[in-house]
């Protein structure tokens, strides 16, 4: 099974994020109370993989329909900002 890309990133004051690019090897979505990067940490250093982009390694969300036993199958998805945390914005209702 491949993993899908976090295509993009919002959450600038993530460690993980440099450039809008997510450089975490593999993050987690959440599912209290929405769709959020339960990876998202906001501090001001500067953590992961810098060579290389991350991906979706589990989603709690098994509401959305792109989640298959608690796996992501969206090709990609993107994380933005909803209600002041980071979210996973490629999260649809099943």
């Amino acid at each position: 099974m491949k993993m899908p890309v976090v295509n993009s990133c919002e959450a600038e004051a993530c460690a993980y994020n440099t450039d809008s690019t997510c450089r975490a090897l593999a993050i987690t979505v959440g599912n209290q109370p929405s769709a959020y990067c339960d990876t998202f940490l906001p501090i001001q250093a500067k953590g992961g993989d810098p060579s290389t982009v991350g991906h979706v390694g589990a989603c709690k969300m098994a509401n959305c329909r792109h989640n298959v036993q608690f796996e992501c199958q969206a090709p990609a998805i993107n994380i933005g900002f909803d209600a002041n945390q980071a979210d996973c914005l490629t999260y649809a209702p099943a």
